[in-house]
């Protein structure tokens, strides 16, 4: 790990914010990157508090200027502010979701509260409120361009959408909601985190392990030698199924694992978070209460793609029998092959990836071990995502090794547009580490602005196995797919064009978000994509043709379990964020139970992609009420790959459309208008039946 300065208690508040600080002044590296070699834990809180000190003073200055309110004295004046909490925070976030410390972990507990506090200081100062309400009344006449009319109405919405509109008694009660909400969402991060890293598997018997590969065990070995620990090691990712159970023949080993995973966060300690999420779900039903919705996915949809809560629930009624009487034909299948191979057998949660995947062998003669050779991380990375970047849109990539890192695994590129001027910045932070938050994600050190000059930072950050010592980096199919999703993400945020920050990247709706990362996976197994980067790491030799068709053939095997296990935990949000404020706090295992049986999704065999207790997008990672968006936009990226696929395909004539009328518009106009503008049409679900390979299934109905 690399060593950020102080640590422990000293760490994270010591210190006062001057010159000397990091963050003092805006970066004097290429595009603004944060100077991480001068960056020491003590120094992320005291530049955050003195960055909320200064926007708050700044925006005071807005609301009590004499002036009559303009759209630059106003709304451009509230654009420019906030700079230094801007480059504080997010190099603070960045790093303490994939490389904390416990400096780091006190330094967001205190710094959580205070910046809900922030928040309310901002959306709910009335003088600010009546100078922007003022100009959106008006807004017609103000005769501004569409972006700058965009910016009106959305940072109006804002405000009247956190409180803006409240009388005192009701706004001195969100302010302590919004307080304890924030509080108690770190709080889970933080047990979840906890919760994860002790569920990990740990055994000294080398027989456990059997069926996982000699690289599989040599990391299992590193990674309890990191710990300390004699033996081996599997560290859990964040979903509930886990990667090894496709390979342990051991059937007590991959319960033992399953069950780590399944209740990681209910063993009645410490980091048990059954209590944390049911306080946020009933916190949040009263906020929404307060803001005058009946629940708050009613509150949360309102400026969302599908507006409403019935909305959502109509889409996801539309798959759920179709994906569950997939799953129960698969079962069959499985259960028929494991009662072959074990006889008495009855199929249970921690078999299915195992017998499953021997059913795969059967079916389609692949065997994950196969492919894996032809899967070396970094010919993926620069011969597969960054190739299908350079074929679609022109832009070419140049590692920098003199961008300091806040870890030493991490990597830099320099991203220059199709004219060769520079575009932007790309971190890639791929490797699994017990002090790094769950899952894979894309964010930004500096977002792209016009009005502030700024050319974007982003990052993609996700939890690959990192190998022995000596041994090649070699991934499955699935962390290729991960690795084009997230970089979908990534070119959302480096084609940005907009004006304002506000407006620019990825600042859309949820259920608009994962449309560009999700469309980019399909290139994953666009076949000049993937000839290209899917080579032999010891002989570069392409894939076999043949071995590359099994592939594509099984590639929506098992499509029933997955889109049911997605469908559940989809549900389970909507179901905890649409109950009603005053109701006493939920039993989590007795509301999931209860919430399945209502959705017909209580398949025993098929868990939820996430349980309650381990849901980190919906309890403090900004998805609540908003898991079902994946589905969502996974309709829009599948519509939108039709598209391509009826127009001639990977060509850059279609990649510089797809950019100038997507990728680089932000949340600069209305979704649904922008999606219809390049479409031609509404989208469909026709398409995502079609990739998920389930047309022939629902016109069966």
């Amino acid at each position: 790990m690399l060593a950020l300065g102080m640590s422990g208690a000293a760490g994270a508040a010591a210190g006062k914010f001057s010159a000397s600080n990091p963050f003092y002044a805006p970066s004097t590296l290429p595009f603004q990157a944060p100077p991480f070699d001068r960056i020491k834990d003590g120094d992320y809180q005291p530049a955050i508090e003195a960055g909320m000190r200064r926007q708050r003073a700044q925006m005071r200055a807005i609301a009590a200027n004499p002036a009559a309110p303009t759209f630059q004295n106003t709304f451009v004046a509230m654009e420019r502010s906030g700079r230094l909490l801007q480059r504080s925070l997010a190099a603070f976030r960045g790093v303490g979701g994939a490389d904390t410390d416990p400096a780091l972990q006190k330094a967001k507990a205190a710094l959580a509260p205070q910046l809900a506090a922030h928040e309310n200081a901002i959306y709910l100062n009335r003088r600010l409120f009546a100078r922007v309400a003022a100009l959106y009344r008006k807004r017609a006449a103000l005769h501004l361009d569409p972006e700058s009319l965009r910016l009106v109405e959305v940072v109006y919405r804002k405000f009247v959408h956190s409180g803006a509109q409240l009388a005192a008694p009701r706004r001195t009660e969100l302010q302590r909601l919004n307080v304890e909400i924030s509080t108690l969402s770190n709080a889970f991060e933080e047990k979840l985190l906890a919760a994860t890293k002790n569920g990990a598997l740990r055994t000294t018997r080398l027989r456990a392990l059997a069926g996982l590969g000699k690289a599989a065990i040599a990391a299992a070995a590193q990674a309890a030698a990191s710990e300390h620990l004699p033996g081996y090691l599997l560290a859990l990712q964040n979903t509930t199924q886990q990667p090894a159970l496709a390979s342990l023949s051991d059937r007590q080993t991959r319960r033992a694992l399953f069950e780590n995973s399944w209740n990681r966060a209910e063993r009645g300690d410490g980091n048990d978070t059954r209590h944390t999420i049911a306080r946020i779900a009933q916190l949040r039903a009263r906020r929404a209460q307060l803001l005058g919705y009946p629940n708050y996915a009613a509150w949360k949809l309102e400026d969302q793609m599908a507006k409403t809560p019935q909305a959502a629930f109509d889409f996801l009624d539309q798959l759920i029998p179709l994906a569950t009487r997939t799953a129960e034909r698969e079962r069959a299948a499985i259960q028929a092959l494991a009662g072959k191979r074990r006889p008495g057998l009855r199929l249970a949660p921690w078999d299915w990836n195992y017998y499953g995947g021997k059913l795969r062998e059967a079916k389609f003669a692949l065997d994950e071990r196969q492919i894996r050779p032809y899967f070396l991380l970094s010919n993926v990375l620069k011969n597969g995502v960054f190739y299908a970047a350079h074929e679609l849109y022109g832009i070419s990539f140049r590692e920098r090794k003199d961008i300091p890192v806040y870890q030493p695994d991490v990597r830099v590129f320099e991203v220059f547009d199709g004219d060769g001027k520079p575009l932007a910045l790309f971190y890639c932070d791929y490797f699994k580490r017990d002090n790094k938050n769950g899952g894979a994600w894309m964010s930004e050190f500096v977002g792209q602005s016009k009005l502030l000059g700024t050319l974007p930072v982003v990052y993609n950050v996700a939890n690959f196995t990192k190998p022995a010592a000596g041994e090649p980096a070699l991934i499955g199919f699935d962390d290729v797919t991960t690795m084009f999703h997230e970089f979908g993400h990534a070119l959302n945020g480096m084609f940005s064009d907009a004006e304002y920050p506000t407006l620019s990247g990825t600042a859309t709706a949820r259920d608009f978000v994962e449309f560009p990362s999700q469309f980019n996976e399909h290139w994953a197994l666009y076949p000049a994509v993937f000839d290209h980067y899917a080579r032999d790491y010891r002989s570069g030799a392409p894939m076999p043709a043949a071995l590359a068709a099994k592939l594509v053939a099984a590639r929506n095997f098992n499509e029933g379990y997955d889109l049911t296990e997605l469908l559940a935990a989809a549900e389970l949000d909507m179901q905890w964020h649409s109950l009603p404020a005053g109701l006493p706090l939920q039993d989590p295992d007795k509301f999931e139970a209860r919430a399945l049986r209502k959705a017909h999704l209580a398949l025993a065999e098929v868990p939820p992609r996430y349980r309650s207790t381990y849901f980190s997008h919906i309890w403090s990672n900004g998805y609540a009420a908003g898991y079902y968006s994946y589905l969502w936009t996974e309709m829009l990226a599948d519509d939108g790959f039709q598209w391509f696929a009826d127009h001639g395909g990977l060509t850059r004539a279609n990649g510089d459309r797809f950019r100038r009328m997507i990728l680089s518009r932000g949340n600069t106009e209305d979704l649904a208008k922008m999606y219809r503008a390049w479409r031609g049409r509404e989208p469909s679900v026709a398409a995502m039946m079609k990739y998920r390979g389930l047309s022939d299934a629902q016109e069966s109905k």
